[in-house]
């Protein structure tokens, strides 16, 4: 186990989280074509950071530092890390990040097309949930659960929980593909708080199956519980961002209350979709396809 790749993959991850932010940042202050080139910037490298200059500029100067470290933990991963998929989990991601600079670059040549932004603002979700993941199998959890892996449990229960996991992973990244299509007016408010519901109920039940399922499973429960508690914690923020935004619709410019909970609300969004990730992974690691196949196996069908 390599703690120190595990560390860098953890600052990345925490660097990505700063990109995201950044991003909304310069969505919810109308930043968007503060800076009307690219790559340079008012054909400079460093502009004046004035204005919307400062979170327009300010986030391709973060999204260039993010490129350079996903480079090094790649090679690093390369390197030093013996599971292939896990290599090639790190290439994906400098393609990811690549794709994520161009589309951010087409976005300002061609006038915030709608696709591209969008576009733009939900592979920075997939690339945050790579890196995460990355984060996460270079961990010393992770480490020790391949040391001593223990049974497979049976995946009782119709659907299967790893097929709802998925289902709630596909239904959170929806969730957030419409709330960027709705930052971009793109999209009204009604599918999007439909979605809301839809994911805050795929959650309460993922989290009901694990309660009174594998509640004697500490890496799958608390993961399970950190999610549950996020997307809770999401509903309240979504609430607030809806109801600020309506009572200062008539700003000449965003409001600071404003920003901030969108930037929150934005941040929170990345941060449940990576964790409903790091739990199919758990469930995925920890149960096995049927209580058939664990029967086959020898593994007793009960935790």
């Amino acid at each position: 186990m390599n703690l120190h790749l595990h560390r860098f993959a953890l600052f990345t991850a925490f660097s990505t989280l700063c990109l995201i932010i950044a991003g909304a940042l310069v969505t919810s202050n109308d930043a968007g074509l503060s800076v009307p080139d690219w790559p340079l910037s008012y054909g400079q490298l460093m502009p004046p950071m004035i204005g919307g200059i400062f979170y327009e500029h300010g986030h391709r100067m973060i999204a260039s530092f993010v490129g350079l470290l996903t480079i090094v933990l790649a090679v690093w991963l390369w390197k030093a890390e013996s599971r292939g998929w896990v290599k090639k989990l790190g290439l994906a991601a400098i393609g990811a990040v690549i794709a994520q600079g161009l589309l951010g670059g087409m976005t300002v040549i061609f006038l915030l097309p709608l696709a591209v932004s969008v576009s733009h603002a939900c592979l920075a979700q997939l690339f945050f949930c790579m890196i995460v993941s990355l984060a996460w199998l270079t961990s010393p959890s992770w480490q020790r659960q391949r040391e001593e892996p223990g049974p497979r449990l049976p995946d009782r229960g119709a659907p299967p929980l790893r097929a709802l996991c998925l289902t709630a992973n596909a239904a959170v990244f929806l969730q957030l593909l419409m709330g960027a299509a709705l930052r971009h007016k793109g999209l009204g408010i009604i599918p999007h708080l439909f979605g809301a519901v839809v994911v805050a109920a795929l959650v309460v039940w993922v989290m009901a199956r694990v309660g009174t399922q594998y509640s004697g499973r500490p890496e799958i429960l608390r993961w399970a519980l950190l999610l549950n508690g996020m997307v809770m914690l999401q509903l309240v923020l979504g609430a607030g961002t809806y109801w600020i935004r309506e009572i200062t619709e008539g700003a000449v410019q965003p409001l600071l209350p404003m920003v901030l909970l969108t930037v929150a609300h934005v941040a929170a969004g990345a941060l449940i979709l990576a964790v409903s990730v790091i739990l199919s992974i758990q469930v995925h690691a920890r149960l096995g396809h049927s209580t058939g196949d664990m029967g086959k196996q020898g593994v007793p069908a009960a935790t």
